[in-house]
């Protein structure tokens, strides 16, 4: 009996929502609320967003769907409109058309225009979300090379998570001697050169293209509307180095959400990863990432670390 009422529940509960979200929807598309300051988390693959906006998400001040939506980015701006040449997009690719799915999107599943957001390739495209929403703001989590790129290269291990979005790739692919058959994370410009490139190179390159996109990028968005955080900052404090940036974002950081961010490094958000300063020093990968740490020093010092 307990079965068939969980089910139930579990039924009504679906539809609800169903009915809320076909009723923001309606209500949406005859006021057309514009977003208001919406956040986006922009960093490179691998570098603890999802620590990040898992942690912001727990704000009752700002609306999260507590998870990425890469198929309605992609339904707007696919890298095939570009030939598969790169997941970057300009300000020239933003559109009120794009605006308005987005918005309708979080205020119909989320309920509000206020709204955090993030993925993985968004770092390639903050003139786009700039123009898109010009009072957004924006959040730029740093992570050393060394520890980035360790986890890169682990992450490139699990394509179907991390390389989902690649099954219609139409370019071969031969990382490390054909040990790695489908592209992961994002593409950038140039990519194609690293097709059969080995797998630290691969990392290396996508590193460099995606911090030096933001930091371009950077000089465009009004600094009131522009946070940076070292990841580092957050593991050795979380505590006191999330309530500024919440304190950035203007959310209240209350003591249900300083009792999860004191408790981040016991119970991380990634079963699959650890946290972990300078950690890549001890794994198998040491000897790739060392070959090819000095390829991203000068991007890691433009970030801010002292290579």
């Amino acid at each position: 009996m307990s079965g068939l009422l969980a089910k139930i529940d579990k039924n009504v509960r679906h539809h609800s929502r169903r009915s809320r979200q076909t009723l923001r929807g309606r209500w949406w598309d005859r006021v057309h609320m514009p977003a208001e300051r919406p956040v986006f988390i922009v960093s490179g693959s691998r570098s603890g967003t999802q620590m990040l906006y898992k942690t912001i998400s727990l704000s009752g001040a700002i609306a999260s769907l507590d998870r990425e939506i890469y198929a309605v980015w992609d339904s707007l701006q696919h890298p095939r409109r570009k030939g598969w040449d790169t997941h970057a997009l300009s300000a020239a690719d933003a559109s009120a058309h794009d605006r308005d799915v987005i918005t309708r999107y979080f205020y119909t599943h989320a309920g509000s225009t206020h709204f955090v957001d993030k993925n993985n390739q968004h770092g390639l495209a903050v003139p786009y979300l700039h123009a898109l929403f010009p009072d957004a703001r924006f959040v730029y989590l740093k992570r050393n090379p060394g520890d980035t790129l360790n986890s890169m290269i682990e992450g490139w291990a699990m394509p179907e998570r991390f390389g989902a979005w690649a099954r219609d790739l139409p370019d071969e692919v031969a990382v490390d001697g054909g040990r790695y058959t489908r592209w992961c994370f994002y593409l950038a410009d140039g990519w194609r050169a690293y097709r059969a490139a080995a797998l630290e190179e691969v990392c290396a390159f996508q590193y460099n293209a995606i911090h030096r996109a933001i930091l371009a990028a950077r000089e465009d968005v009004p600094a009131a509307q522009w946070t940076e955080v070292f990841y580092e900052d957050i593991v050795r404090a979380p505590a006191a180095t999330l309530e500024q940036v919440f304190a950035r974002l203007d959310l209240p950081f209350d003591d249900a959400i300083r009792a999860q961010a004191a408790s981040l490094l016991e119970r991380p958000y990634d079963a699959l990863f650890e946290i972990g300063l300078e950690k890549w020093r001890s794994h198998a990968h040491h000897y790739r990432i060392e070959r090819v740490l000095p390829s991203v020093a000068d991007t890691a010092r433009a970030m801010g670390y002292a290579i």
